[in-house]
């Protein structure tokens, strides 16, 4: 009976005729305008006719504007096909299907979906078009939104790869154990080697079985203990091996779950150092030489017994911690050019210089240094000999001057520049005396007449130098 397609819905009304009978047109045209945010009637030739808007925003675009114009004027370039097929498909009574248009505005385009349907008096179609825009900024905001967890996914998986390597490669021995079952969840390779399982054959296992079963009570205490505070000490406990350890645990939280961070530090050294490093520290210990220790700071990390008795100090206790500069050197000078040449060249030797102790007296040294890797950093080993017992053994040089150039750098570092200055001074006053008295025979009147002095003042000087008898050999 009605041979004409369905427009809106699988099922449609049985008897559309009887009903578009009831309705009054001014119901129907109500009904129609109601259906979607505009509606319009397009005549055979694609002029619109009329136009209803139910959406206020689309009646300030202008869309209230079209009638007598062509619709397909109200689109954009790359819609046009789409209005000559919707044209086509109701004026061949085709089953229509919803098509998105974008008309141009003011304030850019304006996306509707249309669907059409054949008018039966005087032809043309009606098509009834509604608003996309809010649908587009939510389809917008959907694809931001997946982008966004796409990136944080990527993010995700790039921090869970440096967990993963930094877990595993890690050399200080670590647990993750679950708060509520006492679970190992996580283990690294380190931790795996300390205990002397296989990597993985603990993981899910209860953490009790990785300690003397005597030191059990003790660790299932500090765990317990340290889900409450974060300041617990590391206790002391031994593995199922035998190998002391001290434990420490810290909580921490991954989304619901509670979780414990547990480090195990071994008590004593490993079996690959334990045959060295009591017989190297009792060596340094009591070596005659002074040996310090300091770090990038120049603070002082470690001291021997022959550092302590020249620095004057009554520990060991009593250097660690301080600057090295507290007794080391002239303030400012000596201390910061050593530093200086082991940055470049990596050692120092026999650089001489002074240590000042704490009671004020000062020992002249000699000091030979290295640079060694200390974690992410760099300290400095030092050796300190204390020389002014060989310098005891030289002749005085106060009133002996030196007699050579050599001799006089030899100073530099034992004395201030003005001292040796001075002393370089008598140096070649007293060379030039000898030497014109050398030239004149000894005769005392020709030299001070060579040197162009007075005879009173060539004496006085050699009076000062001790050079010869005043009383005789005057000429």
């Amino acid at each position: 009976m009605n041979d004409r397609p369905t427009l809106f819905a699988p099922h449609a009304f049985t008897n559309p005729d009887a009903l578009a009978e009831t309705l009054a047109p001014r119901v129907a045209a109500a009904v129609v305008a109601a259906a979607g945010d505009i509606a319009l009637v397009v005549d055979p030739a694609g002029v619109i006719r009329d136009v209803a808007i139910a959406n206020a925003d689309l009646a300030a675009q202008g869309f209230g504007d079209w009638r007598g114009h062509a619709w397909i004027d109200t689109v954009t370039s790359e819609s046009r096909a789409k209005i000559t097929d919707m044209l086509s498909d109701g004026a061949a009574r085709e089953p229509s299907r919803w098509r998105q248009i974008n008309h141009p505005t003011a304030g850019g385009d304006v996306p509707v979906r249309y669907l059409v349907t054949q008018l039966e008096q005087g032809g043309g179609v009606l098509a009834i078009g509604r608003d996309m825009r809010a649908a587009a900024v939510m389809q917008q905001r959907l694809l931001q939104t997946q982008q966004s967890l796409e990136r944080d996914y990527i993010k995700l998986r790039q921090a869970e790869a440096r967990y993963r390597l930094l877990f595993d490669l890690g050399t200080e021995p670590v647990l993750i154990i679950d708060v509520a079952t006492r679970r190992i969840r996580e283990i690294n390779p380190a931790a795996a080697r300390l205990i002397g399982a296989v990597d993985d054959t603990l993981t899910d296992q209860p953490v009790t079985t990785i300690v003397d079963p005597a030191d059990r009570e003790d660790l299932i205490a500090q765990l317990g203990a340290a889900g409450a505070s974060d300041d617990l000490p590391a206790i002391s406990v031994r593995l199922a091996s035998g190998q002391p350890v001290a434990m420490s645990a810290r909580l921490f939280r991954q989304g619901r779950v509670a979780l414990l961070l547990v480090r195990l530090v071994p008590d004593a050294p490993s079996p690959e150092t334990q045959g060295h490093a009591a017989p190297i520290g009792a060596v340094i210990e009591h070596m005659p030489d002074a040996f310090v220790l300091v770090d990038a700071r120049l603070d002082i990390l470690f001291a021997n017994a022959a550092f302590t008795e020249l620095a004057g100090v009554a520990s060991v206790a009593r250097v660690t911690g301080a600057p090295l500069a507290t007794w080391l050197g002239r303030p400012g000078i000596d201390l910061e050019l050593i530093v200086g040449q082991l940055r470049e060249h990596g050692t120092v030797r026999n650089v001489a210089t002074i240590l000042r102790s704490t009671g004020g007296r000062q020992e002249e040294i000699e000091i030979s240094g290295v640079v060694a890797p200390y974690g992410d950093s760099q300290c400095y080993g030092f050796t300190i000999r204390n020389v002014a017992r060989r310098l005891r053994s030289v002749p005085p040089a106060e009133r002996d001057l030196p007699r050579s150039v050599e001799q006089l750098t030899e100073l530099v570092g034992r004395m201030s520049l003005k001292d040796i200055v001075r002393e370089s001074t008598d140096l070649i006053e007293r060379l030039c005396i000898e030497a014109a008295l050398a030239y004149t025979s000894d005769n005392r009147a020709s030299a001070a007449e060579i040197l162009g002095i007075s005879r009173q003042s060539l004496y006085s000087k050699l009076h000062r130098h001790g050079l010869g008898n005043l009383v005789s050999g005057e000429g």
